[in-house]
């Protein structure tokens, strides 16, 4: 197979959804025998103090026959949440007069930890 042919094969169908730090992928993909399958990818932006930065990434592999049962608890996880919190974003970290506060660490001076709250589930 030559190698336009190749490039073709893995760009079938694409979107990408631009979420603040977040950017998710969603691209369709064939196999080796030529059916379609759907990766998911969340890649999200670090920046170090030296102002260089990196990526994250994670990706899900959603294969054909999974499809059903995924979009049911999706939708049904999405509802839950929408339902029990409405559509309004809560968290004190996305309010525009946010400051995100940084302490500085000493033997007199530790944060409580009554003032944390942001919560990081990168790694589910």
């Amino acid at each position: 197979m030559r190698e336009n042919d190749m490039l073709e094969k893995e760009d079938i169908f694409s979107k990408v959804l631009r979420a603040g730090r977040r950017t998710y992928f969603f691209d369709v993909r064939a196999t080796k025998a030529d059916d379609y399958y759907i990766t998911i990818t969340e890649s999200k932006k670090f920046t170090e103090e030296d102002g260089s930065y990196h990526f994250k990434k994670h990706k899900i592999y959603l294969y054909k026959e999974d499809f059903v049962a995924f979009k049911e608890i999706l939708d049904e996880m999405t509802d839950f949440v929408v339902s029990q919190k409405g559509e309004e974003v809560i968290s004190e970290r996305h309010q525009k007069d946010f400051k995100k506060e940084v302490y500085t660490e000493s033997a007199s001076e530790t944060p409580s930890t009554d003032s944390f709250t942001n919560i990081d589930f990168d790694d589910i």
